[in-house]
Order: C-alpha cells, then structure tokens, then sequence
C-alpha cells in the first residue's frame, strides 16, 4: 500500500457482512468498497471469507473486509467514529440477485503525523501481528509506553499488511437478569422448561453477538434466583464497550418480550486481558512487596481484593495501591505490601471496570518465614574455643548476616564466611580473664540475623552458657555401719549450677530420689545420700553424679555394712509364758542367718551366754531358764536376747514375757505350749506353735492360747502360711533397698502366683488375708510407675482375696482389725495413679470380682470417658462417664483408671457399723496427675433396694475415724433415682458407692405426705393472712399511725407482712422445683434460694428494729429523734442488712457451684455450711428481741417516778412489748426445730413441729400484730359506721374497782391482760405528737 504525502491522518475498518443466494451461487463474490465522502481508498484488501451456512433456505455467507480511508484534515476522525458508533446495525444493502446486511463496521487502526513521521496504533482490541512488529520500527519514543508493550505502536503503515487484527480469542463470563420468577425447574438441566429457556436465549445471544469482531460462539451456563439471573459464556476477541452495548441491544430486539430481560442487568468478566506480576518471587516474612497489574484497557478504576479476608484492599500504613493510566492507552496498577506477614499471603484479585466489563487477573502469593537452623542451648567450658553455626533453610543470596550477643558478660567473637553460603559461623574462646570462676553458669545469648534483598528479617537466638569444672567433695570419713543402722553420704559441690545430681549404684543403677535430697547453697550445692535402715543390699561403692549440660563430675564413697540381724527379724520364743516356782522353762532365740554372731541373754542386769543349734536355714541359740527361791511369787520377768556383730554393734529382741506363780496353781500343760493356770491367756509365734508346718518355709504371724479347765484351747488364730510369710518378709526387705522399683514387677508376679497357689490356705487363715493387704500397703508405697501387666498381677491377688467363699475370713479379721478393708482399698488406688500405659490409650483388665478399665488422654483427644462395668456372677452393674470438657483439664499422657468391686461392699458393710447399706459396686475412679481444678464424674449404680428409702451417694473418706475411713456424701448428690438404678455426680475422685439414708423420709412413706399436706395447707393459710393482714394495714392506717411509736410499731408490722408474704411465695416456687426434679435448673435454683434467703432474713431484721425502737422510746426517754431518721434507720437494718448478707453469701459460695445443695433450692450445708448465713443471724436475733422484751416489760411494770412517758405513748409501747413477746418465741422456735432437722437422725417429731409452726407464721401474725390491736377493731368498727359498738366496748372497759377479782379492772386480771394485749385506757388530751390517741391494744 502506498500513502499518498498530502495525507495527515489515516485509518483502517473492518467491515462484517452477510449475503443471501440460492444454492448455485458463487460464494467468491466480489465485494467492492464504499467511497465516502468522494475519498478515494488508497488500496483494498480482497475479502476475507468468514463463515457460509448452507440449508434448505438460501445460504448466507459472511465476509470481512478491511478497508482503509485516508483525511487531510485530523479533526474528521472523530465525528466519523461517532457517525460508525450511531449506526444501527444490520444494515440492508439492497442488490438485484442478493441481500446484503452489513452486521458491524469497526476501526482498527489509526495514523498520526508525529513531527516528520507517521505513526500508526492499534485500537482497543486490536494489534499489531508478529510479523509486522519484527522489520518495522517501533515508537521507542512513545514516552511512558511499559515493558513489553512498544508493538502497539509502529513508525508508518507495513507496506504489504496487514493491519491490526483482533486479538486472541477471548471468554466473556456474562449475566443478565430476566425480570421473571425464579421456578426450581431452572435448577434441572434435564427439565423440559430449563431446555426451553435455554434454546431461546441461545437464540437470540447468537444473533446478537454475531456482529462481533472474531465472534465464535455463545453458550447459557445456567440460571440462578434472583429473579432468574442468566450466566453464559460469549467467545469473540475483545470488544469495545460501545459495541457491546449494540449486541446487547440486538439480543434484546431477538428476544421474546415475555422474558422481561433487564438491559440494565448485563455484566461481563474476563481473565486473559491483564498481566499480573510479583515481585520478588520468594517473598519472605517482612518482605516488601510489589504486585504489578497491567492492563491495555485505558481505566484508572482498578481495585483489589484479598480472597482469603473476603476484603477489599485499602491503602493504609502497610498497603499502598497507585492506579495510573499511560499514554491514554494502558492502565497500570501497583500494590505494594510493607513488612508482609503470614496473614497477607493468598490469593489476590486485580480487577480493571470499565462500562460493563469486569478485567480481571488472580495471582497467589505465599510468604515463606525466615527459618534459620541452629543449636539453640550450648555449653562452654571456659579456656575451650567453640564455634556457633546458623544456617537458613532455602538457598537464598543474603544482602546481610550479623551477629549481636547480650548478658551480664560480654564475651566476643569472631565472624567467619561459610563455604555453604546459606550459613555462617561465629567463634568463640573465653579466656581466664573473660570467664571468671564467679561468673560460672552465666549465659549468654547471641543471635544471628539474616537480611533479605527486599528487607526481611530473620535471626535465632544461641543460649550460651559458660561453666568451669565442679570440684566435688564427698564425706571423707570411711562409712562402715551394721544392719539397721542408718548411714549418710555427704556430696558437695563448688558450682551451683547444674542440670541433674543423681546417685548411682556400683553395678550403674540409679538410686531413687527418696533415699537423697539437693539443695543449692550461696556456695555451690550439696546433696546428702541417707538411709534410715541398712541393709546388706546397701553394701558396695556409691556415686555422686553432678551434670550440667553434656558434663559429667563423679564422685565415689564405699560403704560398708556389716551383717546384723533386725529387731523385726529375731523370733523369740516364748513371747510370753508361766513358769512355776523351782520350774524351768526352754527360752530359744531364732534368725535365718549363719552368721559368726556373739548372743546373750539379757535378765535384769543379769547376761547369760547362749548354745547354737543350726536346723536347715534356720539357727536358733536356747537358754534354760530356772525359777529359784530368789524368786518371789508373783512376779514378772522381761528376757531379751542380744545379737552382736564382729565390729561390736548389737541388736536387742523384743521381750519374752515370764510370769512366775505358784505351783499349785498349774492346771494345763503341754510340752508345746507349757503351763498355764485357768484363764491364762499366753501368745506364741506360730512357727514355734502346734500349727502344722509347711514345706515352704516357718509360718508367720501369732497365735493366742487360753487355758479353760485343763486344757489350752485356741482363742485366736492369725498365723500366715509360709510362702505367704516368706512374701511378707520379701516385702519389707523390698521397701528398704536401693534398687526396689527395679525388683517391683518381678515381685508382684511372685505375689499373684502364691496367692493364687494358697487359695486354700487364704480362706482358713485370717492372718494370711491380712498379710496380703498389708504386703499390697508396702507395694503401693514404692515409688515407681505400674505398666500394664504389673496391673494384672495386682488385680489378680485382689480377685483372690475378694472372692465369695473367702468373704466369712474377712469377717473373722475385722473382728480382729478394723481398717483392713479401707487399707486395700487405698492400696489399689495408689496402684491405678501409678499405671501408665505402654502402647495405646486403653486400658481394661477383667477379674471375676474386680475389673479395670481406663484411658490414656492424649494431645487433642475427642472422645469423653465412658466406662460399663457389669458382673453377672453378682447381679451388679455400674457406668462412671467425665466429660470432655473436664478432659481438658488434665495433662497430656494422664491416665484415667476406674476399678469396681462387686463384694468390697459388702466387707465394707460388716466393717462399718450403724449405717443403712445396700448390695451396690464400689467403684473408685483416679488421675495419674494431681488435678488443680473442680473435677465432675458421673455415675450410674444398679439399685437393688428400690423400695428401700431415699439413696445417698456418698465415697470412702480415709480421714474418717481416725484415719480408718467411713463413708461420706460431700461434693456427691443424687442427680436421678428410678426403679432399676441411681445417678450420682461428684465434685472430686475417689472411690464411690450409694447408701440408703435413714434421715429423710421416704417419698412414699406416712411421713412425707404428712409433711407435704401440712405444708402446702399452712402456707396457703399463712399467704391468705399475710395479704389480709397487709389490706387491713391498709384499711386503718390513718387512724392507727397518730404518733410517733405507733407509726414505726406499724411500719415494722407492715414490712414484716410484706417480707414474709413475699418469701412464702418463694418456698413454694422452691418446692415446685424440688418436687418435679427440674435437675436442677441452675439459674432458677440459685434465683430462688437467694431470694428466700433475702426475705427470710428481712422478717427477722425487722423484727429486730422492732425491738430496738422499743428500747429506745423507753430507755432514751429525753432523746428525741425524727420520724424521716428512724424511717431511715428501720429500713437500712430491715433490708440493707440482709441485702448485704445475701449478697456476700451467693458471692462466696456460687463461683464454686457450693451455693445451693445439690438436690434442693436451699442454702448449702454439706460442702460450705452457707445455711450458717441465715440460722446465726436469725438466732442472735431472737436472743436479742427475747432480752428486750424482758428488760421492757419489767421497766413498764416497775416504772420509777420521772420515767413514766405519756399514757398515749406508753399504751403503744406495752402493746409493742407484747408483740415482741409473742412473736418472736415463735419465729424463734420455727427456725429452733428447722436447725434441729439439719442433724443426722432427727426425730420426726422435729420435721413435723417445724412444718407446723413454719407453714402457720402468716396466720400468727394477722392474728397477734394485728387484730388483737384494740385501736385496730376500733378503726375497722368506726370505718364501717359501727361507733355505737365502738362506744358499748369502751364503756365496759372503765368498770370501778368493785368488778369481780377477774374483771378487766382487777389488779389480778390488769396484769393478766396486759401481758396479753387487752389493756384499756381512759380518754386523756393529745399526746406529744399533737394527736388525739384512744385507748386500745395491740399486739405486733
């Protein structure tokens, strides 16, 4: 093509069209371009074959031609866009063989004079083709043109083509609302009317869109509501807005107008228009970021959104965003992110909105911390260099790595580059001078810091601690001591810093913690090694171990321990004996020791050597003992025998108890036992008995005789057989050696298999049963954790001893042993906080009478503990369940063991006595760590006994009687009962069972329904009376309140009413609650014992400033005080004062949940005595009320001259000493028999004078503060215009003194009836309020 010079401005179109033939026609038509305005084209491109749709009908073809128009004049440009712009499209091109329509017109490229050259750009959604970019010059000049982008521009037209073409293809994702209603069919694309919306909008979207530049297809994705929103897809190259909005308008004019297609409501997006950059593209944490978005759309409405916010971004102290728009040709929007963290990674929208159409770029980012890998503890012995490495985790080209330290010395280093460039090495060495021997076990941190290009920041910190070598001193003195000595061992140190000291065995076994203690000194430290017992085992080399960080100081002791029988280990026979006069008696001293040992026996202060006799194991050294005639009759005798070693230590037996007596006196005699005179009751041990021995070695225990008739008869049998005894020797040894936690698993192995063995043998002898418990005592006691199998060998030995046929030997023992039951009982529980499990996180072992079962908690764990237990054998069952919320509560690796007895009960039950059992599991729940927080467990007991009475949940409480343990019900509560079972909940862990209590009446029983019929009757009378009581008040008021006492007397009768009527209705509320078992609603509980508690107390305070305003009018006659201050004072001590009570009650109390009890709406007894806040101060009250009254009535019986106030003033005191008097008796009493039913084993007289005088309180008072008042009948006569009746009463009141002695006006009956309120008065003038008073009486 050829550009003519005089041309200034020239531009190209592309035109679209379509044309209709029959079939035969040539599709290769030829198409001339238009000319306009008599412009001659400077050259034609052929047209271009687009699409040629053959059918039934005539065909259509469409063509594209690009035609170029050149002006001289610039301004023609844009008048002539805008005449294209208004052109309605199709345009019909009439022909004489065929129809044409023109379906768009677009200009695609534009030529500018620019000085003495002509440059030529692309319009929107068009550009230049490779081709033509690569020979032609560029616009480099086109100032502000981005990276990447100078091809839009080119110096001059290419000669040969082409002109700008249609970009890529792009998706337009589009939306138009149909203002239609939604119907759910459109949801189902398989419906006849999604396909039928479908097909018509298809059908019009295409002959709209068709005039599009490169448009390809149109595809309805689906329907949404509101009302019906239309998605589809258009692919085309991009468009101009004007464009769209003439194919939008087209498919609007194609559609039917029953789809109401809102043209308002269009919406396009598209994705493939913008670049999007990041820079860096390793974004560490602290980075600054840069996130570029470019787009060859001329907008500056850009924004961005973070997906994972669900916000759009603002610019603010760390986000910057600045939008701008280059050369009116390219939008380019940067956003910049300072010191990014883990919060801003994701991914981020840039989205460009120009008309309807929606550019948008997505790009996710994610930020990376800075991890640098280093030791982070070391130590340093001073005078030995030591390098510090750090290394980062991604090959990166650090711009910086620094080193910094800080501590209370400074010790510096040297920096070293690493061949590795991810690391670097920092070196130390301390010197003498550096590291001083005081500043040993200082630390030092040094952290090294790594910068990134872009400004992130990472460092890890190097705890560096500086130490010498410890110089350890040990006891000096050669330790030598003999068996059952104690020995200590002394290690000291002078460092005191130091991770770990431990003592060692020579064959490398550590000592447990028991047997020493460390402690730090201001001058090293010091660790004492003490054994209270010694024990051959305890013979050999001892080491001192003192670590810190990867350095070892040992020190070493030998000691020495000589052989030496223990006390506890020389059996003696006999342990007591009678010996006649002139008689003798065998005296015999036997260890299981050959030991080269001197024995004697000691008499007084007498020693006798003794002969040896070796039998087996055993050697024993014999005495013959002769009573002579030095002797006198009676007399007792105390023998020892004393056991000394080579190194001259001795050991004393215990005593061999020799009663001398006549002969003649001597009535049985065996060559076993001896002799004995009747009655005698003597004990031996049972190896030296009759008992039979058996072949595992001497029996243990004792065995009492007593001598009936003539005969030794066995009184008491507690003899252990020998693989028993021998167990129970082993034991005691156990808990006495350095190594014991090591011996334990084998030991109780040991223990299972001989139990199981002498089953037999268990059942026949008590003193073997007992032996067992106390051996599983001492296990317990040994400080070590319990691995599963050790577990079952316990559970094993317990099932043995809890079995059915051994239960009498239990009874027999008992007689003899109170605690032995309670002792086993702790021992297994000890037992279940030691076990730990290996492998998983359950736990179960089952016995037939006693089975376990728990759980390990593990990190994160979500299940919650519930255990079943149930045995068949005794018709028991029992579930225990903990929450997971309470799991929470516990460390990580605890474990959760629950163990349950089906028989302990019932041993328990022979044991204790004086309560109400039933057949239930004893079920003991426990904690491997110790637990800081309330703890609640649940808990379901099958009941055996449901007709029984009322059950308690109680647990074993060892601290009872005297450390022998007893059931109690503290922190435990009934939740539920029901015929076949009981739910308890507790506030702790221990062992758990259920009783029967024989102090609350049984919900069936005579009692109860006595108690609940008196109780709603009374109340219902007492409401009735308070309430007339207060109408009266009401009624007479004006009349009644005249002066000053009796306007306060009836202001305190008035709010005693009121406080009574209204905490009346609150007892029923509770009642309501308690009987229909709202278990319990918390809220309302505690609402409702708060204010029972409040109104209760309020009647005794007013009832108290009734009493204190009587003293005062008659004590402080002369002192004179306001109605409006006494007002003020009577209702701050009448409602303030229990405001105040309450409030600090329910303040202290229900942060713990101990406010209420657990099955009731009332102030707490069991678990925080709270009930003590109202029965102190309501009892102090009536003490107080009951010693006014009697000063007072005594003051006005006895006035003395000059005290006597006014008669008016005196009537209303007495009546008020009166009221005083009746009243407060029995709100005394009421509350005196409520505090006696608080005790266990009250009387039911008790519960039923409290509920009578309790339930009647509003009737008492209507009847006594009331209508007994004279001046009140009076009011009530004169307000129902009754005066005559009024006038009749006062007259027969005044009668003269010859009335009968018992007539009103006697001074018998006056002092009668004016302890009784009847006192009559004779009309007097005003009183010192100013007001006319009647006489009358009243009683409060």
């Amino acid at each position: 093509m050829k550009s003519p010079r005089r041309t200034t401005l020239c531009f190209m179109i592309i035109v679209i069209y379509s044309s209709q033939a029959t079939l035969n026609l040539n599709l290769e038509s030829i198409v001339h371009p238009s000319i306009l305005r008599g412009h001659e084209p400077a050259g034609e491109e052929p047209p271009r074959h687009k699409r040629a749709v053959a059918s039934s009908s005539p065909a259509v073809d469409e063509h594209t031609v690009d035609i170029e128009i050149s002006f001289e004049n610039a301004s023609f440009l844009e008048p002539i866009k805008a005449h294209l712009n208004s052109l309605s499209f199709p345009i019909q091109v009439n022909s004489t063989d065929q129809v044409i329509n023109i379906l768009s017109i677009e200009v695609t490229t534009v030529c500018r004079p620019a000085g003495n050259e002509i440059w030529c750009s692309c319009e929107t959604g068009y550009r230049w083709p490779q081709e033509s970019c690569l020979p032609h010059l560029t616009c480099q000049d086109h100032g502000g043109s981005p990276a990447g982008n100078h091809c839009s521009c080119l110096k001059g037209l290419p000669p040969k083509g082409p002109f700008c073409q249609l970009r890529g293809d792009v998706t337009l994702r589009m939306s138009v609302r149909l203002n239609v209603g939604f119907q759910e069919d459109l949801r189902n694309s398989s419906s006849a009317l999604y396909r039928s919306y479908k097909t018509d909008l298809e059908m019009a979207f295409w002959k709209g869109y068709r005039i599009l530049p490169g448009f390809k297809m149109v595809t309805v994705t689906g329907f949404r509501p509101g009302s019906v929103v239309v998605t589809y897809e258009v692919t085309t190259t991009t468009s101009s807005p004007e464009l769209m909005r003439k194919a939008n308008e087209q498919v609007l004019q194609n559609l039917n107008q029953t789809y109401k297609m809102d043209y308002n409501s269009f919406q396009a997006v598209t994705s493939n228009e913008t670049k999007f950059s990041v820079i860096p593209e390793i974004i560490f944490e602290g980075d600054t970021v840069s996130l570029v978005c470019e787009n060859e759309v001329p907008s500056s409405n850009v924004s961005w959104y973070h997906v994972e916010r669900r916000s759009d971004v603002q610019n603010s102290s760390r986000f910057w965003i600045y939008t701008s728009v280059l050369n009116n040709m390219t939008s380019l929007s940067r956003f910049t992110i300072y010191n990014i963290t883990q919060g801003d990674a994701g991914e981020y929208i840039c989205k460009l909105t120009l008309d309807i159409f929606e550019y948008e770029a997505r790009k996710k980012i994610n930020v990376t911390p800075i991890r640098i890998s280093a030791n982070e503890e070391m130590q340093v012995m001073c005078n030995s260099p030591v390098s510090l490495n750090c290394c980062s985790d991604i090959h990166v080209n650090w711009s910086k790595i620094e080193w910094k330290q800080e501590g209370k010395i400074s010790i510096p280093g040297n920096s070293e580059t690493d061949t590795d460039p991810r690391c670097s090495k920092y070196t130390l060495h301390a010197n003498e001078v550096q590291c001083l021997s005081g500043s040993a076990g200082t630390q030092v941190v040094y952290t090294c810091e790594f910068t990134s290009a872009h400004g992130a920041r990472g460092s890890k910190n190097i705890q560096v601690t500086f130490t010498s070598v410890a110089n350890l001193i040990i006891t000096p003195d050669p330790i030598s001591v003999s068996e059952g000595q104690s020995l200590s061992i002394k290690c000291t140190s002078d460092v005191n810093s130091y991770d770990e000291v431990y003592w060692n065995t020579s064959a490398g076994i550590k000592i447990h913690k028991r047997f020493y203690t460390t402690r730090r000194c201001p001058n090293g430290t010091e660790s004492v090694l003490t054994v209270k017992t010694a024990t051959r085992e305890w013979n050999g080399t001892y080491y001192c171990i003192f670590r810190y960080k990867n350095s070892y100081r040992v020190a070493t002791k030998d000691v020495t321990v000589h052989p030496l029988p223990l006390e506890s280990n020389i059996m003696v026979d006999p342990l007591e004996a009678v010996v006649p006069l002139r008689g003798s008696r065998h005296l015999k001293c036997c260890i299981e020791d050959d030991e080269d040992y001197k024995v004697t026996f000691q008499m007084d202060s007498w020693f006798f050597p003794a002969a040896k006799e070796v039998n087996g194991k055993q050697v024993c050294y014999k005495y013959d003992f002769t009573a002579n005639s030095v002797f006198q009759c009676p007399k007792h005798v105390d023998v020892f025998c004393h056991f000394t070693n080579a190194v001259n230590n001795s050991v004393r037996s215990t005593s061999m108890k020799l009663n001398l007596v006549p002969e003649m006196t001597i009535m049985c005699q065996d060559p076993v036992i001896g002799v004995g005179e009747p009655g005698r009751v003597i004990q031996k041990l049972c190896q030296f008995s009759d008992i039979p021995s058996s072949p595992g070695g001497p029996a243990g225990g004792i065995i009492t005789y007593e001598c009936v008739g003539s005969q030794w008869k066995v009184k008491r049998n507690n003899c252990i057989s020998a693989p028993i005894n021998s167990l129970l020797q082993l034991a005691k040894a156990l808990i006495k050696s350095p190594t014991q936690d090591k011996k334990l698993a084998t030991y109780l192995k040991d223990l299972s298999i001989s139990t199981g063995k002498v089953e037999n043998e268990v059942s026949s002898f008590p003193g073997s049963l007992g032996a067992i418990i106390n051996i599983l005592d001492l296990l317990s006691t040994v400080p070590t954790q319990v691995n599963s199998e050790m577990m079952t060998h316990v559970l094993s030995t317990v099932n043995v001893i809890l079995d059915k046929p051994i239960l009498s030997t239990w009874k027999v023992l008992q007689q003899q042993q109170t605690n032995q039951s309670s002792q086993l009982l702790d021992s297994v529980e000890r037992f279940s906080r030691a076990l730990q499990s290996e492998d998983g996180t359950s736990l179960c072992i089952s016995q037939t009478n006693v089975q376990m079962k728990g759980m390990v908690i593990r990190s994160g764990h979500p299940k919650s503990y519930k255990q079943s237990f149930v045995f068949a054998d005794s018709d028991l069952w029992g579930n225990v369940a903990i929450d997971n919320f309470q799991l929470e509560n516990l460390q990580t690796d605890s474990s959760i063991v629950t163990v349950a007895f089906p028989t302990l009960k019932t041993i328990i039950a022979q044991e204790v006595q004086g309560e109400n059992f039933t057949n239930s599991l004893v079920m003991t729940t426990t904690v491997t760590h110790n637990i800081t927080m309330p703890f609640s467990i649940s808990m379901t007991f099958k009941n055996n006994n449901p007709l029984g009475g009322l059950p308690q949940c109680v647990f074993w409480n060892f601290n009872l009687a005297n450390h022998t343990g007893g059931w109690d019900n503290s922190g435990c509560y009934v939740k539920e009962v029901n015929e076949d079972s009981v739910s308890c909940s507790c506030d702790h862990l221990t062992s758990f069972s259920i009783l029967m209590s024989p102090d609350s009446p049984d919900p069936g029983s005579l009692l109860k329904i006595l108690l609940d019929i008196i109780s709603y009757i009374g109340l219902c009378f007492s409401i009735l009376s308070l309430a007339a009581c207060l109408v009266v008040e009401a009624v007479v008021w004006k009349s009644v309140t005249k002066n000053r006492t009796s306007y306060m007397r009836h202001t305190c009768i008035v709010n005693i009413a009121a406080s009574l009527l209204v905490a009346d209705i609150w007892f029923i509320v509770a009642a309501a609650i308690d009987d229909h078992h709202y278990i319990l609603n918390e809220t309302a509980c505690v609402a409702t014992t708060f204010f029972i508690h409040f109104f209760y107390l309020s009647v005794f305070f007013w009832m108290l400033t009734l009493g204190l305003m009587l003293f005062y009018r008659l004590v402080f006659i002369l002192h004179d005080t306001s109605r409006s201050t006494q007002k003020a004072i009577a209702f701050s001590l009448g409602y303030g004062c229990p405001l105040v009570i309450s409030v600090i009650t329910v303040g202290a109390t229900q942060p713990q949940e101990v406010y209420t009890r657990k099955n009731a709406c009332w102030l707490n007894w069991e678990d925080t005595k709270a009930l003590l806040a109202f029965i102190i101060p309501a009892l102090i009250i009536v003490v107080v009320n009951v010693t006014i009254t009697v000063v007072v009535i005594t003051k006005i019986l006895r006035p003395s001259i000059g005290d006597k106030p006014s008669k008016q003033e005196k009537s209303s005191l007495f009546q008020i000493s009166k009221s005083i008097g009746v009243l407060t008796p029995l709100l005394g009493l009421t509350w005196g028999f409520g505090l006696a039913t608080v005790f266990p084993g009250s009387n039911a007289v008790f519960h039923i004078v409290f509920t009578l005088l309790n339930a009647f309180q509003g009737l008492f008072i209507l009847l006594f503060g009331c209508l007994w008042d004279q001046k009140v009948q009076e009011a009530l006569l004169n307000k129902f215009s009754l005066s005559r009746w009024s006038s009749q009463l006062s007259k027969s009141t005044s009668l003269g003194s010859s009335t009968p002695v018992f007539s009103m006006s006697s001074p018998i009956s006056r002092r009668f009836n004016n302890l009784f309120g009847k006192t009559a008065a004779p009309k007097g003038p005003p009183g010192n309020d100013g007001n006319l008073v009647s006489g009358g009486t009243s009683t409060v």
